[in-house]
Protein backbone atom coordinates (compact mmCIF):
# COMPACT_ATOMS: atom_id res chain seq x y z
CA UNK A 1 0.00 0.00 0.00
CA UNK A 2 1.81 3.27 -0.98
CA UNK A 3 1.16 5.95 1.78
CA UNK A 4 3.00 8.40 0.01
CA UNK A 5 0.83 9.76 -2.32
CA UNK A 6 -3.39 10.42 -2.39
CA UNK A 7 -5.90 7.71 -3.12
CA UNK A 8 -7.77 4.60 -1.94
CA UNK A 9 -4.82 3.58 -0.11
CA UNK A 10 -5.23 5.83 2.46
CA UNK A 11 -8.69 5.74 2.43
CA UNK A 12 -8.82 1.62 3.06
CA UNK A 13 -5.91 1.89 5.52
CA UNK A 14 -8.13 4.98 7.68
CA UNK A 15 -11.43 2.54 7.38
CA UNK A 16 -8.57 -0.29 8.85
CA UNK A 17 -6.88 1.76 11.66
CA UNK A 18 -9.99 3.59 12.76
CA UNK A 19 -12.22 1.29 13.26
CA UNK A 20 -16.09 2.06 13.26
CA UNK A 21 -17.27 5.08 13.05
CA UNK A 22 -14.62 8.33 10.51
CA UNK A 23 -15.64 7.67 6.49
CA UNK A 24 -18.12 5.25 7.24
CA UNK A 25 -21.13 5.37 4.79
CA UNK A 26 -24.45 4.21 6.73
CA UNK A 27 -25.64 0.98 5.87
CA UNK A 28 -29.07 0.42 3.85
CA UNK A 29 -28.80 -3.05 5.81
CA UNK A 30 -28.22 -4.49 9.18
CA UNK A 31 -24.69 -4.10 10.33
CA UNK A 32 -23.66 -6.14 13.86
CA UNK A 33 -20.72 -4.83 15.86
CA UNK A 34 -20.60 -8.29 18.07
CA UNK A 35 -21.26 -11.37 16.92
CA UNK A 36 -24.47 -13.64 17.56
CA UNK A 37 -24.33 -15.02 20.78
CA UNK A 38 -24.10 -18.41 21.09
CA UNK A 39 -28.04 -19.30 21.90
CA UNK A 40 -28.64 -18.14 18.44
CA UNK A 41 -26.44 -20.65 16.77
CA UNK A 42 -27.84 -23.71 15.54
CA UNK A 43 -31.53 -21.68 14.82
CA UNK A 44 -30.01 -19.67 11.77
CA UNK A 45 -32.46 -20.02 8.76
CA UNK A 46 -31.41 -21.74 5.61
CA UNK A 47 -28.26 -20.01 3.92
CA UNK A 48 -27.05 -19.95 0.36
CA UNK A 49 -23.05 -19.48 -0.36
CA UNK A 50 -22.92 -15.49 -0.58
CA UNK A 51 -24.47 -15.71 3.12
CA UNK A 52 -21.69 -18.11 4.28
CA UNK A 53 -19.03 -15.30 4.44
CA UNK A 54 -18.47 -14.82 7.71
CA UNK A 55 -17.93 -18.71 8.16
CA UNK A 56 -15.57 -18.73 5.50
CA UNK A 57 -13.56 -15.87 6.70
CA UNK A 58 -13.57 -17.44 10.32
CA UNK A 59 -12.46 -20.70 9.03
CA UNK A 60 -10.10 -19.89 6.79
CA UNK A 61 -9.14 -16.53 6.88
CA UNK A 62 -9.89 -13.16 4.93
CA UNK A 63 -7.39 -13.61 2.51
CA UNK A 64 -7.81 -17.39 2.16
CA UNK A 65 -11.28 -16.71 1.59
CA UNK A 66 -10.86 -14.61 -1.43
CA UNK A 67 -8.52 -17.36 -2.61
CA UNK A 68 -11.11 -19.84 -2.38
CA UNK A 69 -13.64 -18.11 -3.87
CA UNK A 70 -11.56 -18.14 -7.20
CA UNK A 71 -11.44 -22.00 -7.41
CA UNK A 72 -14.22 -24.93 -9.03
CA UNK A 73 -15.92 -26.53 -6.68
CA UNK A 74 -13.64 -29.70 -7.32
CA UNK A 75 -10.33 -27.56 -6.20
CA UNK A 76 -12.18 -26.47 -3.51
CA UNK A 77 -13.16 -30.13 -1.92
CA UNK A 78 -9.78 -31.22 -2.66
CA UNK A 79 -8.16 -28.76 -0.64
CA UNK A 80 -10.88 -28.62 2.08
CA UNK A 81 -9.91 -32.06 2.27
CA UNK A 82 -6.45 -31.56 2.84
CA UNK A 83 -7.14 -28.96 5.38
CA UNK A 84 -9.67 -31.21 7.47
CA UNK A 85 -6.17 -33.36 8.00
CA UNK A 86 -4.66 -30.45 9.56
CA UNK A 87 -7.24 -29.70 11.93
CA UNK A 88 -7.32 -33.67 13.29
CA UNK A 89 -4.86 -33.13 15.81
CA UNK A 90 -4.80 -36.03 17.55
CA UNK A 91 -5.54 -38.47 14.08
CA UNK A 92 -8.40 -40.41 15.18
CA UNK A 93 -10.39 -39.32 11.96
CA UNK A 94 -12.94 -36.87 13.73
CA UNK A 95 -12.89 -33.12 14.23
CA UNK A 96 -13.90 -32.68 17.30
CA UNK A 97 -15.62 -28.46 18.10
CA UNK A 98 -12.26 -28.24 20.32
CA UNK A 99 -9.85 -28.82 17.17
CA UNK A 100 -12.11 -26.52 14.91
CA UNK A 101 -11.83 -23.86 17.74
CA UNK A 102 -8.01 -24.35 18.10
CA UNK A 103 -8.01 -23.98 13.98
CA UNK A 104 -10.02 -20.81 14.09
CA UNK A 105 -8.30 -19.08 16.76
CA UNK A 106 -4.78 -19.59 14.47
CA UNK A 107 -6.44 -18.65 11.56
CA UNK A 108 -7.84 -15.48 13.45
CA UNK A 109 -3.87 -14.94 14.85
CA UNK A 110 -2.28 -15.58 11.83
CA UNK A 111 -4.59 -12.84 9.70
CA UNK A 112 -3.81 -10.28 12.49
CA UNK A 113 0.16 -10.87 12.62
CA UNK A 114 0.13 -11.22 8.82
CA UNK A 115 -1.71 -8.17 8.24
CA UNK A 116 0.70 -5.76 10.44
CA UNK A 117 3.47 -7.77 7.97
CA UNK A 118 2.20 -6.14 5.12
CA UNK A 119 2.00 -2.57 6.48
CA UNK A 120 4.78 -2.30 8.32
CA UNK A 121 7.17 -1.30 5.74
CA UNK A 122 5.50 1.79 4.93
CA UNK A 123 5.73 3.05 8.60
CA UNK A 124 9.17 1.97 9.21
CA UNK A 125 10.95 4.68 7.62
CA UNK A 126 14.41 4.11 9.03
CA UNK A 127 14.39 0.70 9.10
CA UNK A 128 15.05 0.04 13.14
CA UNK A 129 12.22 -2.02 12.81
CA UNK A 130 10.62 -0.34 15.31
CA UNK A 131 7.63 2.39 14.21
CA UNK A 132 7.68 5.73 16.21
CA UNK A 133 4.66 8.25 16.53
CA UNK A 134 6.57 10.50 14.28
CA UNK A 135 6.88 8.01 11.61
CA UNK A 136 3.07 6.61 11.79
CA UNK A 137 1.91 10.15 11.48
CA UNK A 138 3.89 11.49 8.58
CA UNK A 139 3.10 8.53 6.69
CA UNK A 140 -0.41 9.09 7.45
CA UNK A 141 -1.41 12.34 7.84
CA UNK A 142 1.61 14.56 6.30
CA UNK A 143 0.79 15.07 2.69
CA UNK A 144 -3.08 15.29 3.26
CA UNK A 145 -2.61 18.15 6.48
CA UNK A 146 -0.35 20.08 3.97
CA UNK A 147 -2.34 19.50 0.60
CA UNK A 148 -5.55 19.88 1.62
CA UNK A 149 -6.99 23.00 0.42
CA UNK A 150 -10.97 22.46 1.43
CA UNK A 151 -11.29 23.65 5.22
CA UNK A 152 -13.81 20.25 5.74
CA UNK A 153 -11.55 17.47 4.55
CA UNK A 154 -8.84 19.34 6.31
CA UNK A 155 -10.77 19.38 9.89
CA UNK A 156 -12.13 15.75 9.45
CA UNK A 157 -7.74 14.56 9.48
CA UNK A 158 -7.18 16.74 11.81
CA UNK A 159 -9.70 15.30 14.39
CA UNK A 160 -8.49 11.86 13.40
CA UNK A 161 -5.24 12.61 14.45
CA UNK A 162 -5.63 12.64 18.15
CA UNK A 163 -7.62 9.91 18.43
CA UNK A 164 -5.10 7.97 16.67
CA UNK A 165 -2.47 9.17 18.72
CA UNK A 166 -4.48 8.47 21.62
CA UNK A 167 -4.76 5.05 21.01
CA UNK A 168 -1.00 4.65 20.04
CA UNK A 169 -0.27 5.73 23.36
CA UNK A 170 -2.56 3.19 24.87
CA UNK A 171 -0.70 0.48 22.60
CA UNK A 172 2.69 1.80 23.53
CA UNK A 173 3.14 -0.17 27.06
CA UNK A 174 6.33 1.58 27.78
CA UNK A 175 5.64 5.37 26.73
CA UNK A 176 8.32 5.80 24.54
CA UNK A 177 6.57 6.86 21.69
CA UNK A 178 7.76 4.12 19.80
CA UNK A 179 5.74 0.73 18.99
CA UNK A 180 7.40 -2.65 18.67
CA UNK A 181 6.16 -4.99 16.37
CA UNK A 182 3.65 -6.14 19.16
CA UNK A 183 2.15 -2.71 20.34
CA UNK A 184 2.02 -1.47 16.87
CA UNK A 185 -0.19 -5.14 16.31
CA UNK A 186 -2.20 -3.80 19.27
CA UNK A 187 -2.44 -0.25 17.44
CA UNK A 188 -4.23 -1.66 14.64
CA UNK A 189 -6.05 -4.16 15.92
CA UNK A 190 -6.48 -3.13 19.59
CA UNK A 191 -10.50 -5.75 20.01
CA UNK A 192 -7.53 -8.26 20.19
CA UNK A 193 -5.83 -7.14 23.14
CA UNK A 194 -7.03 -6.66 26.91
CA UNK A 195 -5.14 -3.82 27.52
CA UNK A 196 -6.88 -2.15 24.78
CA UNK A 197 -10.53 -2.28 25.76
CA UNK A 198 -11.23 0.55 27.40
CA UNK A 199 -9.88 2.28 23.80
CA UNK A 200 -12.64 0.24 21.97
CA UNK A 201 -15.28 0.86 23.97
CA UNK A 202 -14.06 4.66 24.00
CA UNK A 203 -14.01 5.19 20.34
CA UNK A 204 -17.04 3.33 19.71
CA UNK A 205 -18.97 5.80 22.26
CA UNK A 206 -17.69 8.44 20.28
CA UNK A 207 -18.96 6.95 16.75
CA UNK A 208 -22.60 6.06 17.61
CA UNK A 209 -22.93 8.72 20.36
CA UNK A 210 -24.27 12.20 18.07
CA UNK A 211 -25.22 14.31 21.03
CA UNK A 212 -22.25 14.46 22.79
CA UNK A 213 -23.95 13.59 26.23
CA UNK A 214 -21.82 10.57 26.58
CA UNK A 215 -24.02 7.87 26.51
CA UNK A 216 -25.47 5.87 23.70
CA UNK A 217 -29.68 6.20 23.74
CA UNK A 218 -31.60 3.56 21.41
CA UNK A 219 -32.52 6.02 18.72
CA UNK A 220 -28.05 6.57 18.24
CA UNK A 221 -28.20 2.77 18.33
CA UNK A 222 -30.62 2.04 15.92
CA UNK A 223 -29.09 5.09 13.69
CA UNK A 224 -25.21 3.49 13.64
CA UNK A 225 -26.86 0.03 12.08
CA UNK A 226 -29.73 1.78 9.86
CA UNK A 227 -30.04 4.74 7.48
CA UNK A 228 -33.88 5.25 7.76
CA UNK A 229 -35.46 6.80 4.82
CA UNK A 230 -37.69 9.92 5.26
CA UNK A 231 -41.03 8.34 5.63
CA UNK A 232 -40.06 4.73 5.32
CA UNK A 233 -41.28 1.72 6.96
CA UNK A 234 -38.54 0.29 9.44
CA UNK A 235 -37.74 -3.33 8.64
CA UNK A 236 -38.87 -5.91 11.00
CA UNK A 237 -35.29 -6.47 12.43
CA UNK A 238 -34.98 -2.82 13.60
CA UNK A 239 -37.80 -3.39 15.78
CA UNK A 240 -36.50 -6.72 17.23
CA UNK A 241 -33.15 -4.58 17.71
CA UNK A 242 -35.29 -1.99 19.54
CA UNK A 243 -36.02 -4.65 21.88
CA UNK A 244 -32.78 -5.70 22.11
CA UNK A 245 -31.32 -2.71 23.36
CA UNK A 246 -34.45 -2.32 26.06
CA UNK A 247 -33.89 -6.05 27.32
CA UNK A 248 -29.98 -6.87 26.98
CA UNK A 249 -28.28 -3.92 26.16
CA UNK A 250 -29.39 -1.70 28.58
CA UNK A 251 -29.03 -3.26 31.54
CA UNK A 252 -29.60 -0.71 34.20
CA UNK A 253 -32.97 0.63 32.55
CA UNK A 254 -32.11 4.14 32.27
CA UNK A 255 -32.75 4.45 28.40
CA UNK A 256 -29.36 4.75 27.37
CA UNK A 257 -26.01 2.62 27.10
CA UNK A 258 -22.78 4.07 29.30
CA UNK A 259 -19.08 2.95 29.09
CA UNK A 260 -20.10 -0.39 30.95
CA UNK A 261 -23.19 -1.74 29.11
CA UNK A 262 -20.89 -0.61 25.73
CA UNK A 263 -18.57 -2.86 26.52
CA UNK A 264 -21.06 -5.98 27.58
CA UNK A 265 -22.14 -5.17 24.02
CA UNK A 266 -19.05 -5.72 21.99
CA UNK A 267 -16.88 -7.17 24.06
CA UNK A 268 -18.77 -9.69 25.99
CA UNK A 269 -16.48 -11.16 28.60
CA UNK A 270 -18.51 -14.51 28.75
CA UNK A 271 -18.52 -15.15 24.85
CA UNK A 272 -15.80 -16.37 22.26
CA UNK A 273 -16.03 -15.91 19.19
CA UNK A 274 -14.12 -18.89 18.07
CA UNK A 275 -15.89 -21.21 19.69
CA UNK A 276 -19.00 -20.14 18.55
CA UNK A 277 -17.93 -20.39 15.49
CA UNK A 278 -16.84 -23.84 15.92
CA UNK A 279 -20.11 -25.00 17.42
CA UNK A 280 -22.07 -23.44 14.64
CA UNK A 281 -19.86 -25.49 11.74
CA UNK A 282 -20.42 -28.58 13.92
CA UNK A 283 -24.19 -28.64 14.26
CA UNK A 284 -24.67 -27.50 10.42
CA UNK A 285 -22.58 -30.50 9.42
CA UNK A 286 -22.71 -32.95 11.82
CA UNK A 287 -25.25 -35.59 10.23
CA UNK A 288 -25.31 -38.44 12.46
CA UNK A 289 -25.49 -35.54 15.47
CA UNK A 290 -22.82 -37.51 17.61
CA UNK A 291 -21.07 -34.07 17.86
CA UNK A 292 -18.13 -34.62 15.87
CA UNK A 293 -17.17 -34.45 12.28
CA UNK A 294 -16.20 -36.58 10.03
CA UNK A 295 -14.15 -36.00 6.75
CA UNK A 296 -17.06 -37.19 4.41
CA UNK A 297 -19.02 -34.21 6.57
CA UNK A 298 -17.27 -31.77 5.91
CA UNK A 299 -17.00 -32.39 2.31
CA UNK A 300 -20.72 -32.94 1.65
CA UNK A 301 -21.38 -29.63 3.24
CA UNK A 302 -18.10 -27.86 1.67
CA UNK A 303 -19.39 -24.50 0.68
CA UNK A 304 -20.31 -23.49 4.57
CA UNK A 305 -16.51 -23.82 5.39
CA UNK A 306 -14.98 -22.68 2.00
CA UNK A 307 -17.37 -22.13 -1.23
CA UNK A 308 -16.67 -21.29 -4.53
CA UNK A 309 -17.38 -18.82 -6.61
CA UNK A 310 -15.72 -19.08 -10.26
CA UNK A 311 -13.53 -21.34 -12.17
CA UNK A 312 -10.01 -20.14 -12.51
CA UNK A 313 -7.67 -21.48 -9.96
CA UNK A 314 -5.72 -19.53 -7.13
CA UNK A 315 -2.97 -19.99 -5.19
CA UNK A 316 -2.34 -23.50 -2.85
CA UNK A 317 -3.45 -22.76 0.73
CA UNK A 318 -1.55 -25.70 1.47
CA UNK A 319 1.95 -24.03 0.56
CA UNK A 320 3.86 -21.40 2.51
CA UNK A 321 1.38 -21.64 5.71
CA UNK A 322 3.23 -24.50 7.56
CA UNK A 323 2.30 -22.35 11.14
CA UNK A 324 -0.88 -23.41 10.56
Amino acid sequence: MALGCPGLGLLLLLLLLLGPGQLRAKPTVRKERVVRPDSELGERPAEDNQSFQYDHEAFLGKEEAKTFDQLTPEESKERLGKIVGRIDSDGDGFVTTEELKTWIKRVQKRYIYENVAKVWKDYDRNKDDKISWEEYKEATYGYYLEEFQDGSDKHTFKKMLPRDERRFNMADLNGDKVATREEFTAFLHPEEFEHMRDIVVLETLEDIDKNGDGFVDQDEYIADMFAHEENGPEPDWVATEREQFADFRDLNKDGKMDKEEIQHWILPQDYDHAQAEARHLVYESDQDKDQKLTKEEILENWNMFVGSQATNYGEDLTKNHDEL
